[in-house]
């Protein structure tokens, strides 16, 4: 069995980098309910999750705290 690979958004904002795998993602909105800040919306075309307003991140994790997927990961910088 091989290793399977992920394809990996990325959105850099100021006080973060925001990864959304969305091969993971199933489009449950848990994480843009989480999200303070309203970074975060569905894309209904796909039903991805993506991050339209990065630049309000606040680098906090509750998305990926949330995710019951783990289709978000955060690195702080």
């Amino acid at each position: 069995m091989g290793k399977r690979e992920f394809q990996e958004t990325k959105y850099e904002g100021e006080k973060c980098v925001l990864t959304v795998r969305p091969a993971l993602c199933k489009g449950c909105e848990v994480c843009i309910e989480f999200c303070p800040k309203k970074v975060l919306s569905l894309e209904r075309k796909q039903q991805v999750v993506v991050a339209d307003h990065i630049e309000n991140c606040i680098a906090c994790g509750m998305c990926e705290l949330r995710c019951p997927d783990f289709a978000i990961y955060i690195e702080k910088k």
